[in-house]
């Protein structure tokens, strides 16, 4: 089979990685920034607010999380679009796009527990049954997560158990390749589709998504695995893939200059690439903490600093993952 639907299986399968609840963070394999602090929603709140402001996103607009495991990330942002502006919970839809019925059912035994009556919860399956006119997209490691295809000078792999064969000639993945300059690595699968997915679910919206990787593609394999927070190159001679599928997370990372090309093609404006702790700073981390610090105790207010540090310091998760922004504004009639 080709790698990208050895990876999907891994992952998505019947007994796939995440076709289950999975737990994130210390007791689960890796962290998430969602599983670090609620500021890293609460962030996201004000900016969905500034939009607002803004008069991009209107008061009745759609949020809207893709993947979102346990639902914590979108909770967390209506949490704080309550403290910081309740009204706007009146109006605004919410969205999740998920695929899995079991977490379809957590997330939303999750929202009634936070939450009551308060917020209604929609979920759909993909964005092709979403439609809507205005809207806010959000997603949090999502690209990492699509299939790839394995490439190395100039042949495709395929996989025969859980041994990796580089002897397939695939046209597409060696022209994608040469684009994006790489003798070998990974090559993402599905970026088109799912940008193409969006812009037509959507007459208006902006895209936010974090992720880890550079605009342009690392010279070599990213491909790893994660299991109880410990990281194995999937090509370690020493990895026993048979034992770790389907029970680890296995990701790489992202080439954002595909990512960028992919929302192009289908007419949707990239607006910008920075590092989650620029982006965090800009959108108004630290005056979210400048209201925590005047309204709790300082042992509370300490607590809540070192976390939002691990999102936006350097040597932990603020250089390596990045932020990519994206824009479609609904065409203006001409009178």
């Amino acid at each position: 089979m080709q790698f990208s639907e050895y990876m999907n299986r891994w992952l998505y399968g019947e007994n796939g990685y995440y076709a289950t609840y999975k737990n994130i963070g210390k007791s689960g394999d890796f962290y998430t920034a969602v599983s670090t602090s609620k500021f890293f929603g609460g962030t996201i709140a004000k900016h969905i607010i500034s939009l607002v402001d803004e008069g991009f996103l209107q008061e009745n607009g759609t949020i809207c999380e893709i993947g979102a495991h346990h639902g914590y990330f979108l909770a967390d942002v209506i949490e704080f679009i309550y403290t910081l502006r309740p009204k706007l919970l009146e109006t605004l839809q919410f969205v999740i796009i998920e695929r899995f019925d079991d977490l379809q059912q957590f997330q939303k035994n999750y929202f009634e527990d936070s939450f009551g009556e308060a917020i209604s919860l929609t979920h759909y399956k993909s964005l092709n049954e979403l439609k809507c006119k205005n809207g806010f997209f959000i997603a949090n490691e999502i690209f990492d997560a699509f299939g790839c295809e394995l490439y190395y000078k100039g042949k495709t792999a395929r996989v025969n158990g859980h041994e990796v064969v580089f002897d397939v000639q695939n046209s597409w993945v060696e022209e994608k390749a040469k684009k994006y300059y790489k003798d070998r690595g990974e090559i993402a699968v599905g970026y088109e589709t799912f940008a193409k997915e969006m812009a037509t679910a959507c007459e208006q919206f902006e895209f936010i998504s974090f992720d880890y990787g550079e605009m342009q593609a690392r010279p070599d394999f990213s491909l790893r695995v994660y299991t109880q927070h410990k990281v194995i190159p999937f090509f370690d001679e020493e990895i026993k893939r048979d034992e770790l599928f389907a029970k680890s997370d296995i990701t790489y990372d992202v080439t954002f200059a595909h990512v960028k090309d992919a929302y192009e093609e289908v007419g949707v404006k990239f607006v910008e690439l920075k590092t989650q702790m620029v982006a965090l700073i800009e959108m108004g981390i630290l005056e979210l903490l400048e209201i925590l610090k005047n309204n709790v105790e300082e042992k509370i207010y300490t607590q809540e600093l070192e976390k939002v540090k691990m999102l936006i310091m350097p040597n932990s998760l603020g250089e390596r993952f990045k932020m990519i922004k994206f824009r479609k504004e609904r065409l203006k009639k001409i009178l």
